[in-house]
């Protein structure tokens, strides 16, 4: 029953047409996926694949008490809230509860207002707390193996040591520049060495496409690990996979609220960061991060430690510190200051080597 919706709400209630009532609801006013449940003996099997952001649930249900299933959700899935509904408005009830921890009490008859009101609140609560607890997720987005380390490798290092989680999607396997084998173990071994999940996908090298299926590749990849930040590449690139994939991150990322673009050997005079990060201390990690790829370092002079070490601290110029790597901001909404007290994973702490164009 229901579309998919911005929320996910479970509820429990015996009372077939009071089940309608909320389930319409919730639905049509607050665009929410309903799993409605008439018998909580059904419970068990149904909510394991539902994952809720919220359980709607009567007390007095056949069986089972709404009490004794608060206090179950409340062992099983503490961070799920949960609301619990009574058609008599008993002080008892209510104290007893909220001592249970609900997250809020409900008298029956329920206004269709004030059930939208109170499972948006709470909802919106809920992911707020969430989000403060779970570590930052960063998405590096690249055409070609060692596309991400050349532009960024420094940032994802900082990324890690401050306890955030890395992933890398490569949308090819970087045919024309090697054997694909090599640099399939090479990508695997870079992953390895950051402590990153790597998303290795195989779109043909020179031919990645502006828009599917390279767009429905990252929002799948954006859908599953739910990125705080991307970086991926500038469109100001001359490799035309640069800057097709550039256009595709920009579409397929527009939910996430902070959006950056690295240097690529390739980028035109026309990139032009307006931030620069310090990677003081990730210089070193960065340099062991692009060794891996050894089949492309002898015929790659910009992999070359001096070069790379030579334009890091040329960027510093503009920003912080003795190494900055430059980006280019697409969109930037997230309050990110407590992203890491480390260095260069401060992109917020980098406003004063910013300089907007």
């Amino acid at each position: 029953m229901g579309t998919t919706g911005q929320y996910r709400v479970c509820v429990i209630e015996d009372d077939p047409d009071v089940l309608l009532f909320l389930t319409t609801v919730l639905e049509k006013r607050a665009g929410a996926t309903v799993l409605a449940i008439a018998d909580p003996r059904d419970l068990p099997a149904r909510l394991d694949d539902f994952d809720p952001d919220l359980v709607l649930t009567d007390i007095e249900l056949p069986g089972v008490s709404g009490l004794e299933l608060l206090a179950r959700f409340r062992a099983e899935s503490p961070d799920v809230p949960v609301v619990v509904m009574t058609a008599h408005a008993s002080v008892d009830y209510a104290v007893t509860a909220l001592r249970n921890d609900a997250d809020e009490f409900l008298t029956k008859p329920i206004s269709a207002a004030h059930l939208v009101e109170v499972v948006t609140r709470i909802v919106e609560a809920s992911r707020v707390r969430r989000a403060a607890q779970r570590p930052t997720v960063v998405l590096a987005i690249g055409a070609h193996p060692d596309d991400v380390e050349i532009g960024v490798g420094g940032i994802l290092s900082a990324h890690r040591a401050a306890g955030d989680t890395v992933v890398v999607l490569t949308l090819s396997r970087g045919s024309r520049g090697g054997e694909v084998s090599d640099r399939q173990d090479e990508s695997l071994l870079a992953a390895e060495r950051l402590g990153a999940r790597l998303f290795l996908e195989d779109l043909e090298d020179t031919r990645i496409s502006a828009a599917d299926p390279t767009v429905g590749i990252i929002e799948r990849v954006v859908a599953e690990v739910r990125p705080d930040i991307v970086y991926t590449h500038s469109i100001n690139d001359r490799h035309q996979d640069h800057r097709a994939v550039h256009s595709a991150a920009v579409v397929a990322t527009r939910s996430v609220r902070t959006v950056c673009c690295f240097q690529s050997p390739s980028a035109t005079i026309d990139f032009r960061p307006t931030r620069f990060v310090p990677i003081d201390g990730f210089t070193d990690a960065k340099l062991a991060l692009l060794a891996s790829y050894g089949s492309q370092v002898d015929i790659r002079g910009y992999l070359e430690p001096g070069f790379v070490i030579a334009t890091a601290r040329y960027w510093s110029r503009f920003g912080g510190g003795d190494y900055c790597e430059p980006l280019e901001v697409v969109h930037d909404t997230a309050d990110i200051s407590p992203l890491s007290r480390t260095a260069a994973t401060r992109l917020s702490d980098s406003h004063a080597g910013r300089t907007d164009t």
